[in-house]
């Protein structure tokens, strides 16, 4: 791999958000999940739980539930009184509707999907009525004295229960009325003085309630008797969310002190019909609250106030005891928020709601390899960019000189986004311009004094940087036919090659156009993966790809074909281990000396890809860099092979490698995240 001078960079203070809410959609096989700053992730369980969309989020907006309708519509409701649907193209609210009812704190879809029931702060459950491309009011049922936090609906679609402050209520939906009145056990002698908070509730199809409580109990109730039929003491502490599998024979409970407890209908002798619920299985994999609990087919998901969406597969349902049968845990975005400018040495970190600019720190001193260097002159924080209103950043771009950066608007509302011209004197100050591209999702600079954004209409504007000021001059619009979907773009690429005084083309999606006479160019073949990465390479103008099944595609762009490397790597087939890691590649870049090293990433390694040497077969020691080096030369040679990989950094969130051969690795420890969140529930230990 060689020697390299390595900054590495631990100032990238990013913390991700919390998990407030989830919803699953079994037809489409994707998960969505809230956050608490308003934004909303969706992932896709069929390509190896990539992170699809993202839909930023937004100060006005706090999510307390989310859910799907019907095949890909998808809602939310907040505390600001508001029900909004998403537009999933365009990633932004498709509109909001008032439902006049204060704060609401749940909602839940009927069986049928036909209506939406929401429970308000005024005691009102709320009923809308489904239709095409929006939801209409319709009624309210019976109001009840204090908030709706809980409700549920029954398969039938004839009855609602909700939960609230010491009572749970069975209306009946045709008339309105409350048609049974449950009270809660507060329970022991200690908590008489404390409210009993029913935070979650699912009506099965028996007619049984199942309701979690902030006395920590899973209990289960007779709605027509009112009678507790069972009660499982859970913890000290709240039970905060519950999930039934499709077939309710399994129930899931989420709980304050970070632990997902499973409770399973079993047969209590062999033979016999007779079923009950039996705790099975107690899972730990949070530090925090878990607020969300959702249960496939296979698997258990949950998510909380620590950030981390847990993916674990139930070994009982899992066919294959594979890598896909591994424990997966997601705390970072699949997408880059670094960049960097090689020539400047220069770093760009997007937050949510501000951009920061650094300089890179240098040092002096030599030393042998694996030592530590001493800093003789500081990293240095260039500009601090708040944005303004209340949506937050979707994207951002660094040119690769260093000299400009771009954040474009995050909604169709914002139809200005912001450039800025580094001065790179002490005494001067930066420069501001303005684009129009609204609605964008990724911007890319190029070497031409042109920026090139990628909209939602999978459409590409191009904006010329030399004139203060100037909105887009030309927009690239795929060939008829062929990935005009109005989906928004995921991936942009932007080439610095020059052939016959023209620029090469811009990768929209799969589509390459020509930036110069703004024609189409060719079309990449599509892969039934979607991809995590993709770059041009500076040099040989080839488009390098990777995918959510980690497969790696180089094509030609001049030849219009893919390379004969390219060709071998998919007839020789990736080594196993390479293709069975569970995190997605989020950047790819090269090394400027070197065009046969391709440089990529995730979040626990990165790779040095030498397309001279030999492709590693499956029997190969894929992570051999650290047995090469006590290795003689010629033994060295036979096990040599082009992947180069190190795992000594992680979390990774950006590897670059700059012009002076210094490799620039960003990253975030998962302990420094940890202590920027609340406090979790202190839990007694032993001896304490």
């Amino acid at each position: 791999m060689g020697e390299f001078l390595v900054h590495r960079v631990r100032f990238f203070d990013y913390v991700p958000s919390g998990i407030r809410s989830m919803s699953y959609n079994g037809r489409r096989d994707r998960l969505a999940v809230a956050r608490l700053n308003g934004s909303v992730d969706i992932l896709n369980f069929s390509s190896n739980f990539i992170q699809e969309k993202v839909i930023p989020g937004d100060d006005r907006r706090s999510i307390q539930a989310i859910c799907w309708v019907g095949h890909d519509r998808l809602l939310s409701v907040g505390l600001n009184g508001e029900i909004i649907e998403f537009d999933l193209q365009r990633l932004c609210p498709k509109y909001r509707l008032d439902a006049f009812g204060g704060p609401i704190w749940c909602m839940s879809c009927n069986l049928e999907e036909t209506h939406l029931a929401v429970g308000c702060e005024d005691g009102l459950i709320k009923l809308f009525e489904i239709v095409p491309e929006k939801i209409q009011f319709e009624r309210n049922l019976d109001r009840q004295k204090s908030r709706v936090l809980s409700l549920a609906w029954h398969k039938s679609g004839t009855m609602i229960a909700t939960g609230s402050l010491d009572v749970i209520r069975i209306f009946d939906v045709k008339s309105g009325h409350c048609s049974q009145r449950i009270l809660v056990d507060r329970g022991v002698t200690t908590l008489q003085n404390r409210e009993c908070v029913v935070w979650s509730l699912w009506f099965l199809s028996d007619y049984s309630i199942v309701s979690a409580d902030s006395t920590g109990k899973v209990q289960f109730w007779d709605w027509k008797t009112g009678t507790l039929l069972k009660t499982h003491p859970v913890t000290n502490c709240d039970v905060l969310t519950l999930a039934v599998n499709e077939t309710e024979d399994s129930i899931a409970a989420g709980t304050s002190e970070g632990t997902v407890v499973q409770f399973q209908l079993l047969a209590l002798k062999s033979g016999v019909a007779d079923t009950q619920w039996i705790r099975t299985k107690t899972f730990k994999h949070h530090t925090h609250d878990v607020r969300a609990v959702v249960h496939t087919k296979s698997a258990l998901v949950s998510g909380g106030v620590d950030a981390q969406l847990v993916i674990r597969p139930l070994m009982d349902k899992v066919e294959t005891k594979s890598y896909e049968a591994a424990l997966r845990k997601v705390l970072f975005p699949h997408r880059n928020l670094v960049w960097c400018s090689r020539k400047a040495n220069l770093l760009l970190f997007q937050f949510p709601e501000q951009l920061e600019l650094w300089r890179l720190g240098s040092s002096g001193a030599t030393g042998a390899p694996g030592d530590v260097l001493p800093i003789s002159k500081k990293p240095e924080k260039l500009l601090q960019l708040k944005i303004k209103g209340c949506d937050h950043i979707r994207c951002c771009a660094l040119s690769p000189c260093g000299a400009g950066l771009c954040s474009p608007p995050s909604t169709d509302s914002a139809c200005t986004g912001y450039t800025m011209r580094i001065t790179h004197h002490r005494h001067c100050g930066p420069e501001f311009g303005e684009i129009s591209a609204a609605g964008s999702s990724v911007a890319v600079f190029c070497r031409f004094h042109r920026l090139f954004v990628a909209t939602h209409q999978s459409r590409v504007q191009v904006v010329d940087m030399v004139t203060p000021g100037s909105k887009h001059t030309n927009t690239l619009v795929p060939k008829s036919g062929e990935h005009s979907s109005g989906n928004a773009a995921n991936h942009l690429g932007v080439s610095q090659f020059r052939t016959n005084g023209r620029a090469a083309g811009v990768c929209l999606y799969c589509t390459l156009m020509d930036s110069s006479f703004f024609q189409h160019h060719c079309t990449v073949p599509v892969y039934n993966h979607l991809p995590t990465a993709m770059a041009i390479h500076p040099q040989t103008n080839n488009l390098i790809t990777v995918h959510a099944d980690h497969q790696i595609f180089e094509f030609s762009i001049s030849e219009k074909q893919y390379t004969e490397w390219s060709r071998k790597l998919q007839q020789q087939g990736l080594h196993p281990l390479w293709v069975e890691r569970d995190t997605p590649i989020t950047h790819v870049t090269f090394n400027p000396k070197v065009p046969s090293q391709i440089i990529l990433h995730d979040t626990y390694m990165f790779c040095v890809i030498d397309q001279s040497l030999r492709l590693p077969t499956g029997q190969s020691q894929l992570y051999n860099q650290v047995t090469l080096k006590v290795l003689s030369v010629n033994a060295r040679k036979a096990q040599e092979h082009a992947f180069k990989i190190c795992k000594k950094f992680k979390p990774l969130l950006h590897v670059e490698l700059l012009l002076d051969d210094s490799l620039v690795v960003v990253e975030r420890p998962v302990m420094e995240i940890n202590t920027q969140l609340p406090a979790p529930v202190r839990q007694k230990k032993f001896a304490t």
